[in-house]
């Protein structure tokens, strides 16, 4: 596989998710980027970042992707953590102590798992 090259949006899109304490969404990435790239260049670094294990994706109850990092993923994601979305000011976060339990059927094989909690988060209670 041909290695990319590590651009200067890449790397600011990086940093931006690793020092967010909650998931931002696309549109939350392209407000705090300002003029660095547009928004496809954000989509494409994105899908980047996840091939490379370094954010995972999160969809919210209501249907909206979010990205947050990794944190010892590489090229895969092997986090079963809980995020929780809190439905007064939107934010989700990583709720890395909470690890749900489910036993799948025979012959079912986990490819990814999304487990979103919602409710009222510490901030707005």
């Amino acid at each position: 596989m041909k290695k990319q090259r590590n651009t200067n949006a890449k790397r600011e899109i990086r940093e931006i998710i690793s020092n967010s304490a909650m998931a931002l969404s696309h549109s939350e990435i392209q407000a705090v980027t300002k003029d660095l790239c547009d928004r496809v260049t954000i989509y494409r670094v994105l899908d980047r970042l996840l091939e490379e294990g370094n954010v995972h994706r999160i969809i919210t109850t209501n249907g909206v992707v979010k990205y947050a990092a990794c944190h010892g993923c590489v090229q895969q994601h092997h986090h079963s953590h809980a995020h929780f979305s809190c439905v007064v000011c939107k934010a989700v976060t990583c709720l890395e102590n909470v690890i749900p339990e489910f036993n799948l059927p025979k012959g079912f094989k986990l490819q990814e798992m999304n487990f979103t909690l919602s409710g009222i988060c510490q901030v707005c209670s």
